[in-house]
């Protein structure tokens, strides 16, 4: 056992022992979940593991103080301990990214979103209008002006990427506040290729004119191009605002490059700190200097108290991601996701735009096997191996049952699983939904959420899925 994973172990055995002596339910959740952890074949895109260093740094007194506010400038008082954190935390975040400004404090991907949004509304809509008044707040204005620029909030448009076609909920969809706020158009990608198509995207832009045009996704497979972006936001003078929530550390570790990286391109910048970043969950935003002062309104604009201990461990992982051997991971994670996508296609499985060039792979369960996603997923985690059901473009089973599934090479890479081994998982895959069988609905055809897995095949997948994993253990030498 390694000094580190000794000290390791011997933190969390006693951190375990405290929580114990309050409330055994929760420590021995916390063992399981490690456990479970460590048995499963991890392939959910969003997932990941932080370091025994990141995931340590959450669980210190930073957690009981308020800090409500900017560095330097908060509402409560004996906040330097957290300036430091907050200051170090945003300099490892520049410096990672190239970028000028970095805001550190949102607790998660909505919320740096969230930020954003109104950090552009506050910059295209409500500054110009109190200048126009002669107004230095929105306290000075009088209920008549307060509740039009209310309205003038709310007349504001938004285009993002169509859900089916890979985009989130958080790009101006109905169920999520941000559909509530603006007037949305979606945009898709081509139907013969499943590609974006940024000749339809600016005809689109120039059609219905919105204020903010957000590029990023969080299942499709390929890359965007923020130059051609960025023109396109240009031609209609909207704000372009790039959710990087998912591939942020394909940009941290040099794989995104040149057009393919947003930082010089975009306004804004908003992302998650955990998926591919391998951080603490959280988010955080980056920005050029014009949107920079807005950002930094974000509390009380939006958020409120920071969580200061994941500030911290967002300091961390920022700092772990800034080593060399980041940019091999990175590499590597997009590496395996080719490898996976070769795995897959060889052995007859459709996959939407045909492969990868990312960190995800978007299987079509329905043309491939005659399963929804449903079934696929459930069938998979019976067999050990966790996947997420997704839409895929014209999806014809729906945004519950989907057509296909979403899996991810940034967890497995984490543990050092490599191309062979990936292709070991879509021999894996493959196994379990070609056994798989839908289940005769009371209609008379195939039902969408029962299945039917041939006997022994969930067995032998398990089996087999632990022995993989048994080359590559999850925190090796931790023991709790």
């Amino acid at each position: 056992m390694s000094d580190l994973a000794a000290t390791a172990s011997n933190a969390y055995t006693q951190a375990l022992s405290v929580i114990a002596s309050v409330e055994p339910r929760i420590s021995d959740a916390i063992r399981a979940e490690l456990s479970d952890q460590r048995g499963s074949l991890k392939l959910i895109a969003s997932e990941n593991y932080a370091s025994l260093a990141t995931l340590l740094t959450m669980g210190n007194w930073l957690s009981d103080k308020y800090a409500e506010g900017t560095i330097g400038h908060r509402f409560y008082a004996g906040c330097q301990n957290v300036d430091t954190v907050e200051s170090v935390a945003a300099e490892h975040a520049r410096e990672l990214f190239g970028a000028e400004y970095a805001y550190v404090q949102p607790h998660s991907g909505i919320d740096a979103n969230l930020v954003a949004y109104w950090a552009i509304l506050n910059k295209r809509v409500e500054s110009p209008t109190l200048q126009r008044l002669g107004a230095k707040t929105v306290n000075d204005l009088s209920h008549e002006d307060w509740e039009a620029l209310r309205h003038e909030f709310n007349a504001q448009r938004v285009m993002g990427m169509s859900l089916d076609a890979g985009g989130h909920l958080t790009h101006g969809f109905r169920h999520n506040i941000s559909g509530k706020m603006f007037e949305q158009h979606s945009y898709g990608t081509n139907p013969e290729t499943g590609l974006v198509d940024y000749d339809q995207l600016l005809a689109d832009a120039k059609e219905f004119r919105p204020l903010i045009i957000v590029a990023g996704y969080s299942a499709y497979p390929r890359r965007l191009n923020f130059a051609k972006m960025r023109e396109i936001a240009d031609a209609v003078g909207a704000t372009l605002f790039v959710d990087m929530a998912h591939f942020a550390g394909l940009v941290a570790g040099g794989v995104f490059t040149g057009e393919e990286n947003p930082v010089g391109y975009a306004d804004v910048i908003a992302s998650t700190t955990h998926k591919s970043l391998r951080g603490p969950r959280g988010g955080f935003l980056l920005s050029t200097p014009e949107y920079a002062e807005f950002i930094d309104k974000g509390c009380p604009m939006v958020l409120g108290g920071p969580l200061s201990h994941v500030m911290a461990a967002k300091a961390v992982a920022f700092a772990e991601a800034r080593q060399a051997s980041f940019r091999d991971y990175a590499q590597a994670v997009a590496d395996n996701a080719k490898a996976l996508a070769e795995g897959l296609q060889k052995r007859g499985v459709k996959l939407v735009t045909d492969g990868t060039d990312n960190h995800l792979c978007l299987l079509d369960v329905t043309t491939s096997f005659g399963l929804t996603g449903r079934q696929a997923e459930s069938a998979l985690l019976d067999s050990g191996v966790v996947t997420n059901r997704n839409s895929i473009p014209h999806d014809p089973n729906g945004a519950w049952y989907t057509s296909g599934i979403r899996v991810g090479t940034p967890a497995l890479t984490s543990r050092g699983l490599g191309a062979d081994e990936f292709d070991q998982v879509a021999e894996l895959i493959t196994g379990v939904l070609k056994n798989t069988t839908p289940v005769t609905a009371s209609t008379g055809k195939p039902g969408k959420a029962k299945y039917t897995i041939a006997d022994g095949v969930a067995e032998r997948t398990h089996g087999a899925a632990d022995e993989l994993l048994g080359g590559f253990p999850l925190y090796p030498g931790l023991e709790v």
